[in-house]
């Protein structure tokens, strides 16, 4: 119930928000107004006792966070590629969030395997590792299988973690609802809508099923992608609360002296990876939402291993065109055709002009191609293309704030690797084979024969469509007919006597 009962959960939140200094940055955030200010100081700063401390090392959102517990700190990491909500600023500190927890017990370990998968312990592995990382949600631990000695990393829901995190996401839909009706102006943001967001990626994440299967179709994506592998999932030992991969061995990509003494290329590794997550998101359609240094390793052949498959990005074929579209219109420099595919694309209102449109994306771009090949970001330019669009009205599409927050993430792992990058020279050849690809002649073939195969399965039904149609056309429903106010009045005093009622017998 999101209820008056989640006041207390929300009270310790807000102590612990205070405490640790969270309180203002979080309502800045938010652009809270006054009332809500002023309600929120005043119930919490009474109870600061109340609140955890956290770690004073860490900023004041990632510590309060980080202090009241995985859900939170799931929050925090949604919240993260969500710049558009909680601003630049507080982003790039929530980016930071150290998704590390103490890990639960192995005997508790072994008793979710075995009651999940249905067989004993000792019959599956041979050999159980320690956790080797522990996170919001879960645990990672290395095994090794019983009949073929391979290894293998499971991963593991902790215990009661679906309660948990369904108590919490009540209390924040409850926050949310005070936020909206306190703060007018805060209801842009649209808090009820961020966290039923917060709620689908959560409650996808708590069935390791759903990951599974996002790292079988990413798998079978990039399958012939030259340098780059995805861990197999071993089905027959993954389900609900436990997820088995084959083990990926390999030296994390953000060490660069492990990486030099291992002798791999750094400056041909930077290049692989942003091409990658290029061809993934424009090839495929299908990205992942999360790779960051600590989700990539290289292999000693010098292949590059992807895992942790939580959070995946989708595009579909149209807006990946129109995103190639924008990148090569600005890697040529044809602002004007960068306005153009916006007012195509229904990004940018009709009534605005698109010549005004052509000179900002200018003074956009320009500054940005005109310095040295190491600072040139395509990251930077995306960020600033935004807040452009959002000059001349375009709407929040979050499908694109995770391909620009990814990008961000994904062009800094390559900046660690090698510094004078030029992230132009590196995306122009991606971006160019899907636009001969896309746009041109053998597309136009491709669309044409979908939109034949389309017709003909629905052929048959076709007249009958129609004919339905122009009946309704000509034939409009009545208008509904007015209520008089005596008539609402009376149905309003029916349910009041009616409760009156009820609660007199449950007096008795």
């Amino acid at each position: 119930m999101r209820g008056p009962h989640n006041i207390i959960r929300l009270i310790r939140t807000g102590a612990t928000l205070e405490r640790t200094g969270a309180m203002n940055v979080v309502l800045d955030a938010f652009d809270a107004g006054p009332l809500l200010r002023i309600t929120f100081r005043t119930l919490v700063w009474p109870f600061q006792w109340l609140g955890y401390k956290g770690d004073v090392t860490t900023p004041p959102a990632v510590r309060a966070l980080t202090a009241l517990g995985p859900a939170y700190i799931k929050f925090g990491q949604i919240l993260s590629t969500r710049p558009d909500v909680v601003g630049d600023e507080l982003a790039v500190q929530l980016r930071v969030l150290q998704d590390k927890l103490p890990p639960f017990s192995m005997e508790e370990a072994k008793a979710t395997i075995q009651k999940e998968l249905g067989h004993s312990f000792d019959r599956l592995f041979s050999s159980f590792s320690e956790p080797v990382a522990a996170a919001s949600l879960a645990q990672v631990h290395k095994a090794h299988l019983a009949d073929t000695g391979e290894a293998v990393a499971v991963k593991i829901l902790r215990p009661g973690i679906e309660r948990a995190f369904r108590r919490d996401i009540d209390a924040f839909y409850f926050a949310a609802r005070m936020i909206e009706l306190l703060s007018p102006a805060s209801r842009r943001l649209r808090p009820m809508d961020v966290i039923t967001h917060f709620e689908g990626v959560v409650l996808g994440e708590l069935d390791l099923r759903l990951e599974s299967s996002a790292a079988a179709e990413f798998a079978a994506n990039t399958i012939a992608d030259e340098g780059f592998q995805v861990p197999t999932v071993r089905w027959h030992l993954s389900g609900r609360r436990v997820m088995t991969l084959d083990w990926a061995e390999g030296t994390n990509i953000g060490i660069n002296d492990a990486l030099d003494a291992a002798g791999h290329d750094r400056r041909a590794l930077a290049t692989r990876v942003l091409q990658l997550f290029l061809n993934h998101a424009l090839r495929d359609g299908y990205f992942h939402g999360d790779m960051h240094q600590g989700n990539l390793k290289v292999a000693a052949t010098g292949e590059i291993i992807a895992y942790d498959f939580g959070i995946m990005g989708r595009i579909d074929e149209y807006t990946r065109r129109v995103y190639a579209e924008i990148l090569f219109g600005f890697i040529r420099k044809d602002y004007q055709r960068v306005a153009e595919v916006h007012f195509e694309a229904g990004y940018v209102p009709a009534n605005r002009d698109v010549d005004e449109f052509a000179r900002a994306l200018r003074a956009v771009g320009e500054p940005i191609f005109g310095m040295d090949a190491s600072r040139i970001s395509m990251a930077r330019l995306l960020s600033y293309l935004f807040e452009v669009t959002e000059r001349f009205g375009m709407e929040t599409r979050t499908e694109l704030i995770l391909l620009q927050r990814t990008m961000v993430v994904v062009e800094g792992v390559a900046r660690s690797l090698d510094p004078h990058m030029n992230i132009w020279q590196v995306a122009k050849p991606v971006v160019e084979d899907y636009i001969k690809e896309s746009i041109g002649p053998k597309a136009l073939m491709r669309d044409l024969a979908k939109t034949a195969l389309v017709l003909a399965r629905f052929g048959p039904q076709l007249p009958r469509l129609t004919e339905d149609a122009l009946i309704r056309l000509n034939n409009p429903p009545p208008a509904p007919k007015p209520q008089r106010r005596i008539a609402r009045l009376s149905w309003m005093a029916l349910g009041g006597v009616l409760v009156g009622a009820v609660w007199i017998v449950t007096m008795l």
